[in-house]
């Protein structure tokens, strides 16, 4: 079905077509015979993994940054995720950055954007979330970023006030420090603001004992030096887990002309680079917490060394566009029994 649809979608402006796609989820979603035509047409087997305290159907999710606003969570479970992480959601509605701000690199299977975390706000999005009753099937997360107007030296009161409002609704919670595409936000992952940073969200999180597992997404581009100092903090201030990688600023190995665009590179060419940072994770956790690898995964074969190199869960996002929803399925089908 895909290679049908595929050549119409990628006839329009990148953003648009991700309006349409999201939009059709959005209606088939909240219809159940649409939605129960959509599981069996995407029905994956069951493949439970354990982390951060919850059971996922399967080690499969949706990657932050296709769903912002949550308005597609029925229908996005609809497709066999293990999970759906939603967002990214910022206290505040914001435009994000000037379109156009999403290019297609079809030689390269990339894809690069800079959005800038637009979207509803947490009011909106949590009016989604708290509506939604039938969703056990899958395992939701709200991936959370500061306002585009807040201080470095304030983001944990955007942090904490979205931990707030979600911590009762998602399943987990990611503290999204690690996208390009907010001036200034990538300098969280410094040790000496992370610690601050962290100790804040996790005195608060004591204090109002929110229950919800709480994962820290990394950039691609840290040194080691940088790598190592991130892990040690983000295990020292009691964090459930890590997300390994988002978007990379690096343009290795990429052959389109559109490689001049600013913003966050992801798919295949992310590949290498992903696959060396969850390694090191890997080894710098020595299994004190569970890794989430996201970032260059196209097919099953990527899936499985994921995994195999030790991560717990897959994300998925860039591959979907390219391959179709019809790719979860395959990962999950070439998963050893």
């Amino acid at each position: 079905m895909y290679s049908v649809l595929r050549p119409l979608l990628f006839s329009l402006e990148p953003e648009t077509a991700h309006q349409l796609t999201l939009q059709l989820l959005h209606i088939a979603g909240n219809f159940p015979l649409s939605n129960f035509l959509l599981r069996q047409l995407y029905k994956t087997k069951v493949k439970p993994v354990r982390a951060f305290g919850l059971t996922f159907k399967n080690p499969v999710g949706l990657a932050a940054g296709y769903d912002k606003d949550g308005i597609a969570i029925r229908g996005l479970a609809a497709l066999g995720f293990g999970h759906v992480e939603v967002g990214t959601v910022t206290p505040k509605p914001q435009p994000g950055n000037p379109r156009p701000r999403v290019f297609r690199l079809l030689e390269d299977e990339a894809v690069i954007n800079r959005m800038g975390f637009p979207g509803r706000g947490m009011e909106y999005v949590s009016d989604q979330l708290s509506v939604i009753s039938d969703r056990l099937s899958v395992v939701v997360g709200m991936n959370l970023g500061k306002n585009k107007d807040t201080p470095l030296e304030e983001a944990a009161k955007d942090y904490i006030e979205l931990m707030k409002v979600f911590a009762p609704l998602a399943d987990y919670l990611t503290i999204n420090i690690s996208s390009p595409n907010t001036v200034g936000l990538r300098r969280l992952q410094g040790r000496e603001m992370l610690e601050g940073l962290l100790e804040e969200i996790q005195q608060e999180r004591q204090r109002l004992k929110v229950k919800s597992p709480i994962l820290v997404k990394i950039a691609p581009d840290l040194t080691d030096e940088e790598l190592e100092d991130a892990v040690g903090v983000i295990l020292e201030k009691g964090m459930d887990g890590i997300i390994a990688t988002n978007t990379t600023l690096a343009r290795e190995g990429v052959r389109s002309r559109l490689q001049r665009e600013s913003g966050g590179l992801s798919g295949s060419p992310l590949r290498v680079r992903s696959e060396a940072v969850l390694s090191r994770v890997v080894k710098l956790v020595n299994g004190r917490a569970p890794i989430v690898s996201s970032g260059g995964i196209m097919n099953p074969e990527d899936a499985r060394k994921r995994l195999a190199l030790g991560a717990s869960l897959v994300q998925v996002y860039t591959g979907l566009i390219y391959r179709g929803p019809g790719l979860v399925g395959e990962i999950v089908r070439s998963l050893q029994p």
